[in-house]
């Protein structure tokens, strides 16, 4: 019978041979995720023998990450900002990247009177933004939206086991919607179909490509953003996007004019210009 620290090791390698790049993460991951525990603990019973149940259940979703599926999508949700976010086909996974935008639009929340006011999440996939944007401000009146039926089902799913009420909209963009907004918030697809090659396998062959990849060099979205955006927005409305690397100098281009205004940028964690904010007049 396996010791949990031999199965680790052993499947590390194994991943390794299948030329996963972070092979004992995703080993100590998926055990945890089999043991239902968290990863940390693992080291604390190393010597735990394992029951022959528990070692093919493992066996089972080594061999789903060996074919270069999410460990994410294995394990059904990740941690996003306190909440537990469920994650399938049918969306993103959430990055550090976007917990860091929503780190950045609370701290500007904080400085606002929230009472009687709107914040829309635009192509919101799981739901995470507009989620933890709720948890922070109950306060607040949030609302989400994504052109996709699937994922809006996700989203939804995840604004019910997380016990937070969220407005959802189904269509492209703003199609349909009637109100004035607030706040609003985009991560929308800004990846041009000629950096597909730079990806990794995981977000090619199981990451939504909808959600990925937009036309005009990756500028699609906000091209059209920047055009029907006004005719929704309160004066003094704020904007937060997530934009690709590399994006800066167009960005800034394309929100150039009336009503747009104190634009400004930020950085991830890599020091990549990835956050875009700006107001109308």
């Amino acid at each position: 019978m396996q010791t949990l620290l031999e199965l680790l090791k052993s499947s590390s390698k194994e991943l390794q041979h299948s030329h996963v790049g972070d092979a004992r993460l995703s080993a100590e991951i998926l055990l945890a995720h089999i043991l239902g525990c968290k990863r940390m603990d693992l080291y604390l019973h190393f010597d735990q023998p394992l029951e022959e149940k528990e070692v093919k259940a493992y066996q089972l979703l080594l061999e789903r990450r060996k074919k270069r599926e999410p460990v994410a999508y294995i394990c059904g949700s990740v941690p996003f900002f306190h909440l537990e976010i469920e994650v399938n086909k049918d969306v993103l996974i959430p990055r550090p990247e976007t917990e860091l935008l929503v780190e950045k639009m609370v701290d500007r929340l904080k400085k606002e009177d929230l009472s009687g006011k709107l914040f829309m999440d635009l192509c919101t996939g799981s739901g995470c933004m507009a989620l933890a944007i709720k948890q922070n401000f109950p306060e607040l009146r949030v609302a989400a939206s994504d052109i996709s039926p699937q994922a809006l089902e996700v989203a939804k799913r995840n604004a019910k086991n997380n016990s937070l009420v969220i407005e959802y909209h189904l269509g492209d963009l703003l199609e349909g919607f009637s109100e004035k907004i607030d706040f609003l918030c985009c991560n929308p697809p800004y990846i041009s179909e000629e950096e597909q090659s730079s990806l990794e396998e995981e977000v090619v062959l199981y990451e939504p490509r909808e959600a990925l990849f937009a036309k005009d060099f990756g500028y699609e979205f906000y091209e059209r953003l920047s055009q029907i955006l006004p005719s929704y927005l309160h004066p003094k409305a704020k904007i937060f996007f997530e934009i690709g690397k590399g994006q800066k100098s167009q960005m800034q281009k394309i929100f150039c004019q009336k009503p747009w205004i104190l634009p400004q940028f930020f950085c991830d964690y890599n020091g990549i210009d990835r956050f875009f904010f700006l107001e109308t007049e």
